[in-house]
Parts: C-alpha cells; sequence; structure tokens
C-alpha cells in the first residue's frame, strides 16, 4: 500500500495537497499520494505556507522550527520534512492517516 510519507533522516518527509482559505485549518487523511490539508489562510504572501507549516507542527507535535517546506512552495502539492523520531513520527502520520482509511 502507498502512503503519503517516508521516513528520511533525520525525519520524515510527507506530501500535503493545500487547500487555502477554508472555514478552518485541519490536516486530514488525502490519497495514497499525499494528506490533505484546510488551510484558513489565504494564499497570498506565504500567509498560507506559515499556518500550513504551524499545522504540521502542532499535529505531530514537534516546534515550528522542525518542519520545513521542502518543494512545492507555490504549488497545491508539498512537501514537508520534520525533524523529530522517524519511527514516533511515521507513527502519528500513520495513525493520522489510518483514522480516514479504515473500514
Amino acid at each position: 500500500m502507498s502512503q503519503p510519507w517516508r521516513e528520511a533522516p533525520p525525519g520524515l518527509i510527507v506530501a500535503v495537497r493545500a487547500t487555502p482559505r477554508a472555514s478552518k485549518s485541519a490536516l486530514l487523511p488525502g490519497t495514497p499520494e499525499h494528506f490533505a490539508a484546510r488551510i484558513a489562510a489565504p494564499p497570498v504572501e506565504g500567509a498560507a505556507n506559515a499556518a500550513l507549516i504551524e499545522l504540521v507542527a502542532k499535529t505531530f507535535g514537534v516546534p515550528k522550527r522542525d518542519v520545513e517546506l521542502i518543494a512545492g512552495d507555490t504549488a497545491r502539492v508539498k512537501r514537508i520534512a520534520i525533524t523529530g523520531d522517524p519511527k514516533t513520527l511515521a507513527g502519528i502520520a500513520a495513525s493520522l492517516y489510518g483514522a480516514g482509511h479504515e473500514r
């Protein structure tokens, strides 16, 4: 089964499809290729990217400084690096992803 994250020292890389101007921010299961992020901030002057970094940090329980946008600055699908214990972060990702894909 494909998954939208992979372990990469020193942590995890996740693929996220961002949708700005949502009613509230949330990181949700998406497809096998990416998580779905609903971002309340507009895509103006980096506001949505900053909100996405904050959302990912909160969801994975890491400081914002440990979350970095590494690809897709202006694209809908983005790659984000999260620094931390890869096994712990992968467990959080699997839990989040599995919540929307269980039968």
